[in-house]
């Protein structure tokens, strides 16, 4: 019995199971659907490899992964998504050894490629003031607009934050704002004083018009009402940047990226900018230490005495 892989291959009966069980265990784990789509789409690439090889889940040898690992490289594959679908093949041989179904791990010490090592983009401050200055206040949504994206600016929010906030995640008195960022942790955030006046404004001028049934406790509401989406704030990042005519594309991701790195060049030490940004480790923070060299080195001329 076979069943079909994703690119119409078919896999054996074993390796369904294996997927199958694996897959439960990940829910047990409170997975996400997205987790486990990826998990599912990797291994079972790995299941079609070793069902035309005949082999069975629980019985690939070190060697074995090892040729499955050359053969995603032929593929031509970014070393990025190799690396990613080993990592799957790793978990899941945890799991094999673990439940009994294969006698140790064999993926345990199979390699990864190096990752391209992708520096964030840093807007300019002028490149920020730019952006953020002339988006209008005049509609309702380009109230929000303005609110949320200075907001997004002033304390590094991931989009997926953005989205998250409640009015009750405003703490003007304290001038910061409560933050759900990921592994559901909370953390404070100072606001900066435009972001506090753009805030006021839409609380005043441009929420009331957007609320409707549902939308008691959500910050940044939609045309209709409800709660925003991920690419709902892409969506409308893009549009001002293509009608202010801002220079390359803009995320997001840019805003915080350009947030962390106006920190660091104002004399911010690295481990004040991780706490503001959520970083569980200071050394995903060190990315910032890379980005854009040349202001580092012209905040070196300015400040070194004999530079």
């Amino acid at each position: 019995m076979t069943a079909t892989g994703t690119q119409g291959r078919e896999i054996g009966a074993g390796w369904e199971a294996a997927l199958i069980g694996f897959a439960r265990e990940l829910r047990t784990r409170g997975a996400s659907p997205n987790t486990l789509r990826a998990y599912e789409t990797d291994l079972r690439e790995l299941a079609e490899w070793a069902s035309a090889r005949g082999a069975e889940p629980g019985s690939l040898r070190y060697r074995d992964l090892r040729g499955f690992a050359a053969h995603l490289s032929e593929r031509g594959l970014k070393r990025s998504s190799i690396a990613r679908k080993l990592a799957a093949v790793r978990t899941f041989h945890e799991h094999l050894a673990r439940s009994g179904k294969a006698p140790d791990n064999p993926a345990e010490l199979l390699p990864s490629p190096k990752r391209e090592q992708r520096l964030p983009r840093a807007l300019g401050r002028d490149e920020v003031a730019a952006l953020l200055d002339r988006i209008p206040a005049r509609t309702p949504l380009e109230i929000r607009d303005r609110a949320m994206f200075e907001l997004a600016y002033s304390c590094g929010l991931r989009a997926e934050e953005i989205v998250r906030l409640d009015l009750d995640s405003l703490e003007f008195e304290s001038e910061s704002v409560r933050v759900l960022g990921k592994g559901a942790k909370h953390r404070m955030v100072p606001m900066g004083v435009p972001a506090q006046r753009a805030l006021q404004r839409y609380l005043e001028r441009g929420r009331p018009a957007l609320a409707g049934a549902g939308s008691e406790k959500t910050l940044f509401l939609s045309r209709t009402g409800r709660r925003l989406n991920t690419s709902d704030v892409r969506r409308r990042l893009s549009r001002w940047v293509r009608e202010l005519a801002v220079a390359g594309r803009v995320a997001p991701h840019a805003l915080r990226h350009s947030f962390a790195t106006h920190l660091l060049e104002g004399g911010a030490d690295l481990r004040a900018i991780q706490e503001l940004m959520g970083h569980s480790s200071v050394s995903t923070t060190q990315v910032y230490t890379r980005v854009e060299p040349s202001r580092l080195r012209r905040q070196y001329e300015r400040a070194h005495p004999r530079a």
